[in-house]
């Protein structure tokens, strides 16, 4: 299975704050500039992530965001079922509209499925335990914090 560009940012971001010196506050910037993302995905993925109430923001010069105590908990299996912006597995069209043999099929059936399974495999890693030391050192020092791991 394949991870949509959004759910990708949104998870890495959540990884970046997860693993944050105490309770700092990143930027949007800062964030983008630590996955190597454009601002404006990153933005967006960051304004999903408060309406989930998974990020606490404070406005302001000295603001940012950090994981909320729900953030801390959410699952990767949890993210990205609500990420997901598919409904199908498979396109289920043609050029002339959609597939013949869309009625009752049993391979969209067999594909939504294999798509539970998939998120259900990754319903006990939890997001904020992803991130260690070593992977975030170099991280951190890129956008300028000390590592807090």
């Amino acid at each position: 299975m394949k991870i949509n560009a959004f759910a990708d940012v949104s998870l890495r971001a959540l990884m970046v704050l997860a693993s944050a010196p105490g309770r700092s506050l990143l930027t949007t910037q800062s964030i983008a500039d630590a996955i190597g993302t454009p601002y404006n995905h990153v933005s967006k993925a960051m304004a999903k992530l408060r309406n989930l109430g998974l990020i606490e923001v404070e406005r302001g010069r000295s603001g940012g965001a950090r994981l909320s105590p729900e953030g801390r908990q959410v699952t990767v299996g949890q993210m990205l079922r609500q990420l997901n912006t598919r409904q199908d597995a498979a396109d289920c069209v043609t050029p002339n509209g959609n597939c013949p043999l869309i009625n009752e099929c049993r391979l969209r059936l067999a594909l939504g499925r294999a798509r539970e399974a998939f998120y259900r495999e990754l319903d006990d890693v939890v997001v904020a335990d992803l991130p260690h030391s070593q992977q975030m050192t170099p991280v951190f020092q890129l956008i300028g914090l000390r590592p807090g791991l």
